[in-house]
């Protein structure tokens, strides 16, 4: 019997179909969709239209009452100033140590330094901020009364000031190793060598040869991490709770708290905040395109002036100090919050606690577990989806010829560039409406959703640079390319795909937003629970928390660096 004959537009349906499978296309789906479906998920309820809680009419009359809403345009300006001194502090903290000290010892040093700090979540980088700046803090107990006369913590606002100093800071520490690691994976595809010693001979001092040489194609390459740290900054809201302002707080802590009040109302008002959010993230990333072009006029300028500056040590010992105290103030502060967390008595002015106990342990571990347990559930679930997703869409690309294009990459930080409080909200909307309870798989997707571009970036480099002679001689073999995968790419990527595994689950562990609004409260993590006792919380039961919070990431990362060196200890050149 012959083949039934198909119409034309059925054909061209499979085709479209086949081709939306397709890598990138199936990025797209996975990192597109839910981001554009909470968007209208906001949109929607923001003027008025919400079935569920009945509005069934669009109007204006919650951004009305938004716009009546006392401080809004405090809160406005206090988050959007604060998104950029942050995001231009760490990329001018960053750039000067690279152009001032890449390929040097101190480099590789203050490398090593810093890399470790992206593992630590940033509630528990904002405790030990805390930890140290507040009036009772330690750096005033470690220079009173001598120095300043204090007998009794003064009355100070910190952190919680009202120019939301503190938060910045909270945020610089944390983002200048994130964008410190971007750029050095970015640095390899440029000429620094060869460059410094061009301009060096022509008499140019080492920052301003760099600036002029390498910095436009570097930020090229960087830039979406930066408008990344950009939306983040202005977004985020466990740090802003911790050490931002509270009287008015930023908008997204006065979103949050909307959100979660009891009455159908606010959520309305919530919506329209959320898209007010939006607009504002909208207008900070215009702000920076119009700063990045005085940027290049100023660059411009410089290079036909012809001023070399060769001497820049100040500057450049200036990066480099910036670059130890971002490492210095977080590891000070966590070992504070161990400190704290087995503390006796400790009375202000004392530098070190009367004496060291474990009740506080003994009394938070029992309310503890059932928090630490939905973490560990959490990250290794959205982490290990994830990892699979992305062996299959780098497997998919690699059998297709080609990496992935550069549109594919840009797609990753989609989840990023948006705010999160933007669409997170809108999902929850839609969950509700759609008559689905709180429970663990929604709140999983969602962490998936910020989980999956971490681990497709940390795994990406390491696929591509796998030596492909390896493949060929088991292809030569008769093998098939599931077959190749499983039993030669994947085990010589062991530790590569570990890595990328700890990497999703710390920031799956240091997810906050997506926890609270997708699990309405009834799924707890440590970061959660953390955040939560930070208004007037025990500070030794918050140093428990905060430090169980810290320590997950380096445990995740301690398994994937150890359990290579046991399944392969037969094997020198599988453990590296």
């Amino acid at each position: 019997m012959g083949q039934p004959i198909r119409p034309a537009h059925s054909r061209q349906g499979e085709k479209l179909l086949q081709r939306l499978l397709k890598g990138n296309a199936l990025l797209v789906l996975m990192l597109g969709l839910p981001v554009f479906a909470g968007i209208a998920g906001t949109v929607l309820p923001a003027f008025g239209y919400l079935p569920a809680l009945g509005g069934f009419q669009f109007t204006l009359a919650h951004f009305e009452e938004l716009a009546r809403q006392p401080h809004m345009l405090r809160s406005i300006l206090a988050g959007l100033s604060a998104g950029l001194i942050t995001t231009s502090a760490a990329v001018a903290i960053v750039a000067t140590f690279v152009a001032g000290f890449a390929g040097t010892r101190i480099f590789a040093r203050v490398q090593h330094l810093v890399s470790p700090l992206l593992a630590i979540p940033h509630a528990a980088a904002a405790f030990a901020l805390a930890f140290l700046i507040a009036p009772s803090g330690f750096l005033l107990r470690l220079i009173s009364p001598e120095m300043t006369g204090f007998m009794r913590p003064p009355d100070w606002l910190l952190p919680n000031d009202p120019l939301a100093l503190s938060m910045v800071a909270g945020l610089i520490t944390k983002e200048v190793p994130f964008l410190f690691l971007v750029t050095l994976a970015a640095l390899p595809q440029l000429p620094v060598r060869s460059s410094g010693q061009l301009t060096e001979a022509l008499g140019y001092g080492r920052l301003c040869g760099f600036l002029i040489s390498l910095w436009p194609a570097l930020y090229r390459q960087i830039r979406l991490p930066v408008f990344a740290v950009l939306v983040y900054s202005l977004s985020v809201v466990d740090v802003a709770m911790i050490l931002g302002p509270q009287l008015p707080a930023t908008l997204p802590v006065r979103i949050i708290e909307w959100a979660a009040d009891q009455g159908l109302s606010p959520r309305f008002l919530a919506s329209a905040g959320a898209l007010l959010h939006l607009a504002v993230v909208l207008a900070a990333m215009a702000i920076w395109i119009v700063l990045e072009r005085l940027g290049r006029s100023a660059l411009a300028v410089l290079t036909y002036s012809g001023r070399r500056f060769p001497n820049d040590a100040a500057l450049r010992i200036a990066s480099a100090l910036a670059m130890a105290a971002c490492a210095a103030l977080i590891f000070m502060g966590l070992a504070l919050l161990a400190v704290w967390s087995v503390a006796g008595l400790w009375q202000f002015p004392d530098a070190v606690p009367a004496n060291l106990t474990s009740r506080i342990w003994l009394r938070t571990l029992p309310q503890i577990w059932e928090p630490l347990r939905m973490t560990v559930a959490l990250g290794l679930s959205a982490s290990s989806l994830a990892l699979l997703c992305t062996i299959l869409l780098l497997h998919r690309n690699g059998s297709a010829g080609r990496n992935m294009k550069a549109t594919g990459y840009k797609l990753l930080y989609l989840p990023l560039i948006v705010p999160e409080i933007s669409f997170v909200f809108g999902l929850q909307i839609l969950i509700v409406s759609a008559g689905l309870t709180p429970a663990f798989p929604s709140v999983m997707a969602v962490h998936f959703l910020f989980v999956l571009p971490y681990v497709l970036l940390s795994l990406s480099a390491p696929w591509r640079e796998l030596d492909p002679r390896f493949e060929k001689i088991a292809a030569g073999f008769g093998k098939s390319a599931s077959e190749i995968l499983l039993t030669v790419r994947l085990p010589l990527l062991f530790r590569a795909c570990l890595t990328a595994l700890a990497v999703g689950f710390s920031v799956s562990v240091g997810l906050y937003l997506p926890t609270l609004l997708i699990g309405a409260g009834r799924l707890t993590t440590i970061t959660t629970e953390a955040v939560a006792l930070s208004s007037g919380g025990d500070r030794r039961v918050i140093g428990v928390y905060a430090l169980i919070q810290a320590l997950l990431p380096f445990l995740a990362f301690l398994v994937a660096s150890l359990a290579p060196q046991l399944l392969f200890r037969n094997r020198r050149a599988m453990r590296m």
